[in-house]
């Protein structure tokens, strides 16, 4: 799936309904760490990523620029450090003008008003005024592979973010999980539309009928809910 496709297939999926998605199809749920979050509210970013292992200079992510596609978002790794911001608004403008959708960040960002006002989304676990102090040997496989947390990012890998946080997921099998994440979605609006109106979930849900099948054969909520059809949980 291309640039284009991926924005267009996942502009109404949100990261819930995906990992929902992923879980049902056996596929590990690959996610940034609760305290990368982005820098303002309403976010939401998706592309192909495009990793790059910070060293304590910016040339590892103009030299990321040289290989990247528009639609890409650029993956950060800077081994979740509080002591030094890696990304400011001058980098932030060049990813931007470059055409990538985002920056997600394992580590700092500085330069907050600035990266508000360019608009690009950006993620990161937090704000500091200082830059690195420090100037590292790059490694081998810093512009292949990008460490998130405890994941491994490579460009075979795409980037969902929202106001709930980030998946790392296959673009292999970006259609197979946005068609399931599209039903998923689908069958909660639904249920919530219902809700609305006064059906309680538990009545949608037939819960009383899965007690019964849960204390006669060991049935799961979950197993019960797929046979029905409905969805709140994976």
């Amino acid at each position: 799936m291309d640039s284009i496709d991926l924005q267009r297939t996942y502009l109404d999926l949100t990261t819930p309904h995906v990992a929902d998605a992923i879980m049902r199809l056996g596929i590990p749920v690959r996610q940034a760490p609760a305290s990368v979050r982005p820098i303002w509210e309403d976010t939401h970013v998706v592309g192909r990523a495009r990793p790059a292992r910070h060293a304590g200079s910016v040339d590892v992510f103009l030299e990321a620029l040289e290989h990247a596609s528009p639609g890409d978002v650029l993956v950060v790794d800077n081994a979740g450090r509080d002591d030094e911001a890696c990304v400011g608004d001058l980098v932030t403008l060049e990813v931007r003008n470059a055409g990538l959708t985002g920056v997600v960040i394992w580590g700092l960002h500085r330069d907050s008003r600035e990266l508000r006002s360019i608009r690009l989304p950006v993620f990161s676990q937090g704000t500091l005024p200082g830059g690195p102090q420090r100037l590292d040997a790059q490694a081998p496989d810093a512009l292949t592979a990008a460490r998130f947390g405890v994941h491994t990012v490579t460009a075979e890998d795409f980037v969902l973010g929202d106001d709930d946080g980030l998946l790392f997921l296959p673009l292999d099998r970006a259609a197979e999980i946005a068609a399931l994440a599209t039903t998923i979605r689908d069958t909660e609006r639904l249920q919530a539309a219902h809700m609305s109106l006064g059906t309680s979930f538990r009545e949608q849900a037939r819960f009383a009928a899965f007690l019964a099948a849960r204390d006669r054969d060991g049935v799961t909520f979950r197993q019960h809910l797929r046979s029905i059809g409905g969805a709140i949980e994976e």
